[in-house]
């Protein structure tokens, strides 16, 4: 996907993400009825779009937001789990 361009399916999803206000209600429904996709299914696709050049190139703010986001839980959850070694 690195050289095509975004796929009308994979705009409506960054679309959806962007029109979709944080910590608004309803957004699992809204994934089931607007996307026909369950939550788990839309994370999965999201978090695939949000990796392409395409998905970057579309939406600069909305993807780098997302992919820091990640970030910070994926680090979030790492300290966590790994216990710190104290100094």
């Amino acid at each position: 996907m690195a050289d095509e361009e975004l796929s009308d399916w994979h705009r409506e999803i960054l679309e959806f993400e962007r029109a979709w206000p944080a910590g608004r209600a309803g957004k699992d429904e809204a994934m089931r009825t607007q996307l026909s996709l369950s939550p788990a299914r839309y994370y999965q696709v999201l978090g695939s779009v949000i990796e392409t050049e395409p998905a970057l190139r579309y939406d600069p703010l909305l993807v780098t937001s997302l992919l820091r986001n990640r970030e910070n839980r994926i680090s979030t959850r790492e300290q966590r789990i790994t216990p710190s070694t104290g100094s």
